[in-house]
Formats: C-alpha cells, structure tokens, sequence
C-alpha cells in the first residue's frame, strides 16, 4: 500500500567523552528514545552499551580525527574533558590539550560540517574559585582566569566561553547556524560511577576516613546520573526550532536541587559499608595547608613516582566551603524537574562487588595507618602553627 507519509531517519547524535561514565549513560538513554549515537572518546566505553551504540576511537586533540567523526552529525554532546581531580589536576600540559585545544576542534569541526547542535558539559567551578556563594544563579560573572586555584576550572571557563560565543556562527556546510548551550552540573554520583566514589571508597576501606574538615553548615550540591542525563535530553531539545531554540546562547546550572554538607552526603555510604562514621573535624585551613605541601611534594617527586594526593587544594575548596546554586532557569527554560535518590543504590552496588567491612577485627594494618596518620598530621599542625618569637 502507498503512502504519502515521509519517513525521516532518525538524528544521529555524536558524544565526545562518550566512554566515560555520563556519556554511556547518555548515549543509551538517547538510543532508548530511537535516536542514532555515536561515541567518540580514545578510550572504549568503561560500560556495557546496546550494539545499536556505535563507538569511534579518536583523540579529541586530534582535529582530522574529530571532523571526520562529525560528519552527517546533527547534534554533540561534548562531554570530553581531563583534570577533575586527584593527580589529573597537577598535569597541566594535558589539560590545555584537551580542555581548550579540544574544544576549538570540536567548535571548527562542528561549523565544518553543518552540526547545528552542540551542548557543552561545562561545571560550577566557572564561577566558583573558593569563596562561598549561596543561591547563585547563571548571572554571576566567570571568575576572572588568574584567581582560579586549579588549571582545570580555568580551562573549563575557556571552553565554556568559546563554545557560548560561537553560538549563532553560521555553519560552513549547509544552511542555518550553530545553536549552542552550556551545563554546569553539580559533583556526579550513581551506581558505577567511575571518577569520584572509588577512590571515597579505598579511602574509607583503608582507614583514611579520620575526619572531616570545614564548618559543619558548610553546604555543596550533587546530581545524581539520571537527572543529569535528563538535563542533556531537555536542553538538546530545546535548541531546536520546536522549544524556539530558548537554550541557544545560556548556560545552566543544573544539581538534585538539594544542597547539603558535603560529608553528610556520604555518612551512609560510609555507614553502609560497615564502617564508623568520623567525629574528628578539623580546621578547613589547615587541610588546604596540607594538600598545599602535598601539591609541592607531588611537583618535585610526580616524574619519578605520580602518586595520588590524598587532597588538592581545589578539592579541599570544593568539599569544604559553602557554594550551591539556583536550578530555576533550568526548570522554567529546559522543563528539568530533579527526582530524588539516594545512596542505598550505590552501597549495594559497592557490597554486589565485594566491598564492605568483611570483619570487626582491628587489623594490625590499620594500626600502623592510624599511627601514620597521626604523625603526619602532627607535623602538618606544627609547621602550620606560627614561629613564637624569643
């Protein structure tokens, strides 16, 4: 039988970083909604993806990898980005690679080849460099560039504004022009989450969970997976002429909606797995103190031994000054409405792998740790307390 209907083939949607934790997730919920995914990244995907997920291997730093990749692309979700945390913030070199070189690849290739789309993965750390911020919204200025305190923030900022500005800029392929937008989410958690909640982990099973540190009404945010990938879903398709294109050109902020202390957060991941729940609170500046000889210790020693700090200064900021933003631009432009979650997912997640205290015993391992810890922490007070002169 004839028709007269057309039959339109489905958006192909491209994800760079898409091996990572946000982009698999992403790219299966996309390919759930019929769409056609892509993922680009120079890793494989660290998730099972459905075989209707195609993967790319390429290097975001590489531009004829990354405009080969984006050809007959209508949409980019560019997740791609390096330096978050722990060693990776120390590596400057790679981060300029990968945070700003990456991202005028991404751009050019996006404009080279018609992609009307491209939706940025940006963060908080924009606008935050460590000093408290209650309620912000999206018209807080960028922090100027010399007062962040870590690299990657400063890149992020870059890149956010370079893929901002290019909105508009009419394609080289085709008609029309580039429409884009920026997220900034919130510290990411859910079941398998790749980055953070391991190394939380080790630190709690090898006993260097002693304390916390800050203010106890210190208040941060979190997005758990799924409302992160229902924040990219809604703002992809509001840069499409059926939402009359009301994201192109903004950036928003996007979190649980729900700020909270930052150790408070992970009391039942940590009480979940077995273990005591630590009473010592320390100064925040004496723990930024810390990670700041740590930062020391890791540029004179890292060629030789590229160990993991225990904390960067930036993390110490993050973790332990108040910073939560405003969600409303996102729910009244994008239709975002955060469900609540919880950590019992992600407990049984970390138990269905074998985590969790096995026994009540007090290790003779954890003896010495404790003995360790408290000498290193003596000898950080005591260059940190001042010189008494005679």
């Amino acid at each position: 039988m004839k028709t007269s209907e057309k039959i339109t083939a489905p958006e192909t949607i491209l994800i760079t970083g898409g091996g990572g934790y946000l982009g698999c997730r992403l790219g299966c919920t996309l390919q759930k909604m019929g769409l056609k995914v892509v993922l680009f990244d120079i890793h494989s995907p660290l998730q099972e993806v459905p075989d209707a997920v195609s993967f790319i291997k390429g290097d975001i730093c590489n531009y004829l990898e990354v405009e080969a990749a984006f050809r007959n692309v209508d949409c980019v979700f560019h997740l791609a980005s390096y330096g978050m945390s722990g060693r990776e913030q120390l590596n400057v070199k790679l981060i300029e690679e990968v945070n700003v070189k990456g991202t005028d690849n991404v751009i050019k290739a996006c404009l080279w080849n018609g992609v009307p789309r491209l939706l940025y993965t940006s963060t908080y750390n924009v606008v935050f460099g460590g000093q408290v911020i209650k309620n912000g919204d999206e018209s807080l200025p960028y922090l100027p560039l010399h007062l962040h305190p870590d690299h990657y923030s400063r890149t992020k900022s870059l890149a956010e504004m370079k893929v901002l500005h290019a909105n508009s800029t009419k394609l080289k392929k085709g008609t029309g022009v580039l429409r884009t937008c920026a997220l900034r989410p919130a510290g990411i958690y859910g079941p398998g989450e790749q980055r953070h909640l391991p190394r939380i982990v080790n630190y709690i099973e090898n006993g260097l969970f002693k304390f916390v540190y800050g203010a106890a009404d210190c208040l941060v945010e979190f997005v758990h997976i799924d409302n992160l990938v229902s924040a990219q879903v809604l703002a992809s398709e509001a840069l499409t002429g059926g939402k009359n294109y009301i994201a192109a050109g903004q950036a928003y902020f996007v979190s649980d909606g729900k700020p909270v202390n930052n150790f408070e957060f992970f009391k039942p991941l940590v009480e979940g797995l077995g273990y005591k729940y630590p009473t010592i609170r320390l100064p925040l500046r004496l723990i930024y103190y810390f990670a700041f000889l740590t930062e020391i210790i890791h540029f004179f020693v890292g060629r030789i031994y590229n160990f993991q700090p225990f904390l960067t200064r930036t993390e110490v900021y993050k973790t332990g000054v108040t910073h939560y933003f405003s969600i409303q631009k996102a729910r009244k432009d994008l239709g975002y409405d955060p469900q609540e979650h919880s950590l019992n997912e992600i407990v049984e997640w970390f138990k269905a792998r074998g985590h969790g205290r096995k026994s009540s015993t007090y290790s003779i391992r954890h003896l010495v740790l404790d003995v360790i810890f408290l000498l290193l922490l003596l000898i950080v007070i005591m260059s940190w307390l001042p010189v008494v002169s005679a």
